[in-house]
């Protein structure tokens, strides 16, 4: 998802967009990236790339956010440092922050105490991508940058499920829900987490933007800059999708974070705000998610 929307973005740039997918390049297997660092020889990486998942695929998965995670870091950042990559960019996560941090989240309450339980693999390994970004920095004096982005939603994303974050998993329950004729969508949890969401398109243009403005040791907030209870996004999403049948919750399942909003003054003091309101960006992951479902009926 994010990679697609960094493509789509850095078409409006002077430049020669390299991409090394899964079909180009296993970036867990060492050998495979330092090969295409050497072939291709960038002037610039974002490092996009990432396993990634919701609290249900965090939980059952645990070594391979960790593990992957970690290999994907250090393999591109290490390569992009061997071949000598001028301006290196990370994408990380605000799930790197401690559970309990202070509302809204500056850059500076990182490691100031306890993960949350259902993502803290998925955080160690994106905190460690920071870490050794600092490191390269601090070392070789490296160009190289960390950006966290909030919960990010659009054109691309994963609807699986067992393995979806919040915002594509309620767009099909509830799409499906009003197929189906449903009086009822169940939620996980209890609906009252409050999260923050940033259209994948906004946040690309904020990585363009960092790239071309900011060099610095310390990792910069990328966010929408309000929040939307869980229950509030459903209850858009399903105005949406046309569900007209009520909302129920799964109590037993777990809330997560119970807020998770981001401090974006940092970004903002280098000239860079979001344009996609939340209304507008949940449309236009709808009108994907429905594109795509009409062809892979098609295919099949």
């Amino acid at each position: 998802m994010v990679g697609s929307a960094l493509v789509r973005r850095l078409e409006r740039e002077s430049c020669e967009i390299l991409v090394a997918d899964r079909q180009t390049a296993d970036l867990t297997r060492q050998a495979d990236v330092e090969r295409w660092m050497d072939k291709n020889r960038p002037q610039a990486v974002i490092v996009a790339a990432a396993k990634v998942g919701g609290i249900l695929a965090n939980s059952t998965y645990p070594v391979d956010f960790l593990h992957n995670n970690l290999l994907i870091s250090n393999n591109v950042i290490g390569a992009a440092h061997d071949v000598g990559v001028e301006k290196l960019l990370f994408l990380g996560s605000s799930c790197i922050y401690p559970k309990f941090a202070q509302q809204p989240i500056k850059e500076d309450e990182l490691l100031t105490g306890q993960l949350e339980p259902t993502n803290e693999w998925y955080a160690v390994a994106k905190i460690a991508g920071i870490k050794l970004c600092q490191a390269y920095r601090r070392q070789y004096g490296r160009d190289f940058i960390s950006a966290m982005p909030t919960n990010l939603y659009g054109p691309g994303d994963n609807y699986d499920l067992a393995s979806s974050h919040v915002i594509p998993a309620l767009l099909r329950k509830a799409h499906e829900a009003k197929v189906q004729g449903s009086p009822e969508m169940v939620l996980w949890g209890t609906g009252s987490p409050l999260r923050e969401f940033l259209h994948v398109d906004d946040c690309a243009d904020a990585m363009v933007h960092l790239l071309k403005t900011y060099s610095g040791d310390e990792h910069v907030n990328v966010g929408y800059g309000s929040d939307v209870s869980i229950r509030g996004v459903a209850e858009i999403i399903a105005r949406i999708v046309g569900f007209k049948g009520t909302l129920g919750f799964d109590t037993s399942k777990p809330d997560g974070t119970p807020r998770k909003l981001l401090d974006t003054s940092k970004l903002a003091e280098l000239g860079w705000r979001p344009s996609i309101t939340l209304e507008d960006g949940l449309k236009d992951a709808y009108e994907w998610f429905l594109r795509h479902a009409d062809q892979r009926k098609a295919a099949a």
